[in-house]
């Protein structure tokens, strides 16, 4: 039995105008998931989790998960905000659910093997599930082991305006010491710059690497998930807002306990996503070129 792939797929896609999750960009009219769930199982990957939401679940299955379901074993979960842990309730006022820490452990029924979570929306490459499979069919240690697949800043950019990135803190040993959220990134010249603390533009040095939310876990990060959502969750009944409880925030909560440890895998492979309207012509163009490279089939599923 190899990993298994989690692909957070609940989002409403408010920014965007509409389901990206299920939205056409290859050349054939394939998702973007489409190539994510492609290179998984070319990296030998055998169980596919969806989390979504239970409004489009009808739309969803028919359009995403029954191509899938005759090559790989496809499970679903969903992530609705009143999906808590006992003694929670989700206030009337929320619309919506708690974030991508939330959504992971809404997984944890499901899921009983270590496992690669990702973004429906972003496009990984074929080598980082490659490198993110093998870390994951390692032996277990006694310490948990996760890990991180980390991309070159630069290659993470937008052409659209300025984006946030958290940018990886890495020890000589190869692991993550914390994530440092930057603002305001964007590309300048040669290179990039942010804004920092203070709110001042300062130069990126090109050499950061940064993480995309491709997060490889063994099941006991599950508990984990579950007391740091309570946490988050009690914090909320004090003094309610909408925020979220991150995944990037708990894996840095994590951190500083020294309950586990994170390594950091480094990718030289293109990382793209789709965020607003104005990203789905790159996305198209992209796809289409490696396509046309003889990267992948067209369409991706009828020839694999």
């Amino acid at each position: 039995m190899g990993p298994t792939l989690l692909i957070l797929a609940a989002g409403m896609g408010s920014r965007y105008g509409g389901l990206k999750q299920i939205d056409r960009f290859g050349p054939s009219g394939e998702t973007i998931m489409d190539y994510a769930v492609y290179d998984a199982l070319a990296a030998g990957f055998t169980k596919v989790v969806f989390v979504i939401r239970r409004a489009f679940e009808a739309d969803f299955r028919k359009n995403v998960g029954c191509k899938y379901e005759s090559r790989v074993t496809v499970d679903y979960v969903f992530q609705e905000k009143d999906m808590l842990p006992p003694d929670f309730v989700a206030p009337a006022a929320r619309s919506k659910p708690w974030g991508t820490a939330h959504a992971i452990w809404c997984a944890r029924q499901r899921i009983n093997e270590p496992f690669l979570s990702v973004n429906a929306d972003d496009y990984y490459g074929q080598s980082s599930y490659k490198i993110a499979a093998e870390f994951l069919t390692r032996p277990e240690s006694t310490l948990p082991d996760y890990c991180l697949v980390a991309y070159p800043v630069l290659q993470t950019l937008s052409a659209h305006g300025a984006v946030a990135r958290a940018v990886c803190d890495i020890n000589a040993d190869g692991l993550l010491k914390g994530l440092v959220e930057r603002t305001n990134v964007e590309r300048f010249g040669a290179s990039g710059r942010f804004s920092d603390e203070t709110g001042s533009l300062k130069m990126l040095q090109g050499d950061e690497v940064v993480s995309m939310n491709m997060l490889g876990f063994a099941p006991s990060v599950f508990p984990h998930l579950e007391r740091h959502l309570i946490r988050f969750l009690e914090a909320q009944q004090k003094q309610p807002d909408n925020s979220e409880c991150l995944i990037p925030v708990v894996i840095g909560e994590l951190l500083k306990e020294e309950s586990v440890r994170v390594h950091v895998l480094r990718t030289s492979d293109r990382w793209f996503g789709v965020t607003h309207p104005d990203d789905k012509p790159d996305v198209i163009a992209k796809l289409r070129a490696m396509v046309d490279g003889g990267e992948y089939p067209s369409p991706i599923w009828n020839n694999s």
